[in-house]
């Protein structure tokens, strides 16, 4: 075992007192005439919905057409896919719900228990299953966009920490 000490890191260019005084803008924020700085919020986060929205119609069909995978299309479509998907759910709902009910129905001439029994099993696992896929569907669709958001900031980070 070495009792060698950990390297020490540099000191600042100047005190936390003296640093506190001063007011320093943000990192790429402009400064009025006064010396206060326009944006004191240092977040990164952006202020503005610029961009993304903007992007849907203007560079709507480039991203579409990138083949290096670089401009991601999934967060703008997002909403879209949940529609369809919901729209597809109530079809399929409406489908299985009403054959579900015109076969009991049919089932009760020759068969009163099971007719009544397909009857029951429409009316509660029909609904059931539908409230279930609703859920799956907006699970999956949040777990891709958080995937996306993940390799946008990924990518993001990794663009300001490069020197």
């Amino acid at each position: 075992m070495s009792s060698s000490t950990p390297p020490v890191p540099p000191l600042p260019e100047q005190p936390a007192a003296e640093a506190a005084r001063t007011p320093q803008p943000p990192t790429g924020a402009t400064q009025t005439s006064s010396g206060a700085a326009v944006d004191p919020d240092d977040t990164g986060v952006p202020t503005s919905l610029k961009g993304g929205l903007d992007d849907i119609g203007r560079g709507f069909f480039s991203a579409l057409f990138d083949v290096s995978f670089r401009t991601f299309i999934t967060r703008r479509l997002a909403s879209v896919f949940y529609i369809v998907g919901l729209i597809v759910i109530a079809i399929g709902f409406l489908v299985y719900f009403v054959t579900g009910l015109v076969n009991g129905i049919r089932l009760l001439q020759f068969n009163v228990g099971g007719g009544v029994s397909l009857l029951v099993a429409t009316v509660v696992l029909v609904p059931l299953a539908t409230f279930l896929a609703i859920i799956v569907l907006r699970f999956v669709i949040e777990a891709v966009v958080a995937l996306i958001a993940i390799a946008e900031n990924t990518e993001r980070t990794a663009q300001h920490t490069e020197r």
